[in-house]
């Protein structure tokens, strides 16, 4: 990205390793942060003279937090040929978003980076970690790096950003209500989304409901699963399903507080299926991958838990939280395979076989995700 732009943006959520990788990538630039007050009351002040202290680029870190200096940072880049010369970090994707497409649009190239994938963890020899384990301790870097308790790590995490993101977004008073919401949508990964439920529920209109979480998007909390439109002449549901970019943050906020309380917890198998789209996700933003991720269900409750777009060609994914593999795993996927008159699929499970079928259907561990290419091509 950053010999084909004049400018890099790294988006994701608080903590996920941003400001490591790009001292990392970039150890000569010199580096600044716009949440050390100081020198965001220079930017406010005179953010020429801050601009001219970096004649050769810099990495900016939480750049959302003066978005007046954008305008200032075009004049910059339009009057250079040099690419890479400006690194911005944020961990708010709306402001930074909002900023850039006023002002930057066509000079910086974009990337997401969310917590650890799997294919990471496994270079920190974590690669037998027990799946309950990894399904509570979630995948942020500090929880690994400077091995941190989860179940204090987590409440601490979730406080910080209600009270410093949320507020910047949006000036939220209420923030117990906030934290309520938060605790009530990790109780609804993997369904699909009702926010007149989440209103109720949470004592707050529906227009409240759709603030809160375009805030939970926007700061890598939550992400949306859409229904593919495809239909063979049956009547689709079209409400996005609901998923947590963490399953440590989820299971924080469920009030699990270790791996043997997800092992008995109803919602492991939610877990589970949300920690695999995720990593699908993270394998997607990894690559730079122009695949898109639905999920397909009829009004008779024919569902597909993950439908992989590449073109023109779709690829069905069920994903089940045994070790067992059973045939009836794949009803579904035969169903829609009749519906769209081809074969093949994907199971992925946390079981120990991997093999393929002769209806090409395959079947593969959950943590082949990062070496399987069908699901990033």
């Amino acid at each position: 990205m950053a010999k084909e732009f004049r400018s890099v943006a790294v988006v994701g959520p608080r903590q996920s390793g941003k400001t490591t990788m790009v001292k990392n990538v970039f150890p000569k630039k010199p580096y600044v942060s716009l949440e050390d007050p100081d020198e965001r009351l220079q930017v406010e002040n005179d953010p020429r003279a801050f601009l001219a202290r970096f004649k050769y680029g810099a990495i900016i870190d939480e750049a959302q937090r003066v978005p007046s200096l954008f305008s200032y940072l075009q004049k910059i880049l339009d009057s250079t040929k040099k690419d890479g010369l400006f690194i911005l970090t944020g961990s708010n994707n709306f402001l930074l978003q909002e900023s850039i497409s006023q002002t930057l649009a066509g000079r910086i190239g974009y990337i997401d980076l969310l917590p650890f994938c799997y294919s990471e963890l496994e270079k920190l020899n974590l690669k037998n970690i027990p799946t309950n384990q990894l399904l509570w301790r979630g995948c942020y870097p500090e929880i690994y790096d400077r091995n941190r308790n989860p179940s204090m790590w987590y409440p601490a995490y979730v406080r910080t950003y209600v009270e410093r993101d949320v507020r910047q977004l949006k000036n939220i008073t209420d923030t117990i209500a906030f934290t309520r919401f938060l605790k009530l949508c990790a109780g609804r990964i993997g369904q699909q989304l009702n926010t007149a439920s989440l209103a109720n529920e949470c004592g707050i209109d529906v227009r409240t409901v759709n603030n809160w979480l375009s805030i939970l998007e926007s700061s890598y909390v939550v992400f949306f699963l859409k229904p593919h439109h495809k239909n063979f002449n049956k009547r689709l549901v079209k409400t996005p399903k609901l998923y947590f970019y963490d399953t440590g943050l989820a299971c924080s906020l469920l009030g699990i507080k270790n791996e043997n309380e997800v092992v008995n917890s109803h919602f492991r198998g939610a877990l589970f299926e949300n920690h695999v789209i995720a990593e699908c996700f993270k394998n997607k933003f990894n690559s730079g991958s122009q695949v898109n991720y639905y999920y397909w269900r009829d009004n008779k409750g024919v569902e597909i838990d993950l439908l992989i777009e590449s073109g023109k060609k779709l690829l069905p994914v069920e994903i089940k939280s045994a070790q067992t593999y059973r045939e009836d795993f794949l009803t579904n996927m035969h169903k829609w395979n009749d519906y769209a008159g081809q074969k093949g699929g994907l199971l992925l499970y946390d079981g120990p076989q991997s093999f393929t079928r002769s209806d090409r259907i395959s079947v593969a561990n959950w943590r082949e995700i990062g070496s399987l290419k069908r699901l990033t091509k």
